[in-house]
C-alpha cells in the first residue's frame, strides 16, 4: 500500500524541528501537515482527519498531554494514532504521556531515520487492525467487544477506549487463562519492530482496568502474576 495515502499532522511549535520531520516523512512519500501549536491542531485534525499525529509534549499555550487527552476524550478521534515528542527523556515524561493516550513516544534529539521508521510500524498496525476479522465479536457475562466496530460494552454500558487499548483487551480475550508476559503482550500488540519498553505494557493494562473493571484497584478480570506477566481470567465474567 503506498504511503501517499496516508496524511501526517506534525504538531511542533519549532519550525527547524518541523522543517526536519517535514521532509523526512515526504521523502517516505507520506502527505504532511503541519501546526505550530495546539489549537490549531485540534481545528486541522477536524478538518483534515489525518491518519497519525506527531505530537509535540512541551509547547506554549495548550501543550501536547492536553491535546492528547482532548483527542481521547473525543470518539471521532479516540483511537487516532498518536506519536508524542518529548524533550524530556525520564520515565516519568514516557509514562504520563503514554497514560493520556499516545501510541507511541520519542525522546529529543531523535534519528529521522528512527521517527520515520516509527510511523511506519505504527500505521502498519493500526492499519491491520481496521481489518475486521473473521469472529464478528466477543460476548461473555457482562462484557462484549465488536471486533468490526471497535465497540466495546460492560454491563451495557459503553467504554471508550483508545486503538491500543482495544488491540491489548483483544489479544488477552483471545488468550483467556494464559499466563502472558510482557514481551509477549509487545511483541503480539505493539509488534515485533516496536521500540517501547515493557513498562509501556505496564501502562496501558493500568490504563484498560481503569476503563472496564469494577474496582481498578482490586482486578478481577485482567491479573496480575507477578515477576511473570498478565492474564486473563475469563471465569470471573461470569461471576
Amino acid at each position: 500500500m503506498s504511503n501517499a495515502i496516508y496524511k501526517i499532522l506534525v504538531v511542533e511549535d519549532e519550525p527547524d524541528i518541523r522543517k526536519l520531520v517535514h521532509y523526512n516523512l515526504t521523502q517516505d512519500h507520506y502527505k504532511v501537515l503541519e501546526a505550530d501549536n495546539g489549537e490549531q491542531a485540534l481545528k486541522l485534525i477536524q478538518r483534515d482527519q489525518p491518519s497519525l499525529v506527531i505530537l509535540d509534549l512541551m509547547m506554549p499555550g495548550m501543550s501536547g498531554l492536553e491535546v492528547c487527552r482532548t483527542l481521547r476524550g473525543k470518539e471521532e478521534t479516540a483511537r487516532l494514532p498518536i506519536l508524542m515528542l518529548t524533550a524530556k527523556a525520564g520515565e516519568a515524561d514516557r509514562v504520563l504521556g503514554l497514560e493520556m493516550g499516545a501510541d507511541d513516544y520519542l525522546a529529543k534529539p531523535f534519528s529521522p531515520r528512527e521517527l520515520v521508521a516509527r510511523v511506519r510500524a505504527i500505521l502498519r498496525r493500526s492499519n491491520g487492525a481496521a481489518q475486521s476479522e473473521a469472529v464478528p465479536g466477543y460476548a461473555k457475562g457482562v462484557l462484549k467487544i465488536d471486533f468490526a466496530t471497535y465497540e466495546v460494552a460492560v454491563g451495557g454500558k459503553p467504554v471508550k477506549l483508545t486503538l491500543k487499548e482495544f488491540e491489548l483487551l483483544k489479544f488477552l480475550v483471545h488468550n483467556p487463562n494464559r499466563v502472558l508476559n510482557r514481551d509477549q503482550l509487545l511483541d503480539r500488540v505493539w509488534g515485533g519492530d516496536t521500540y517501547v519498553t515493557p513498562r509501556t505494557v505496564d501502562v496501558h493494562i493500568r490504563r484498560l482496568r481503569k476503563a472496564i473493571e469494577k474496582d481498578d484497584s482490586k482486578p478481577k478480570w485482567i491479573l496480575t502474576l507477578r515477576g511473570v506477566g498478565y492474564k486473563f481470567d475469563e471465569k470471573a465474567l461470569e461471576s
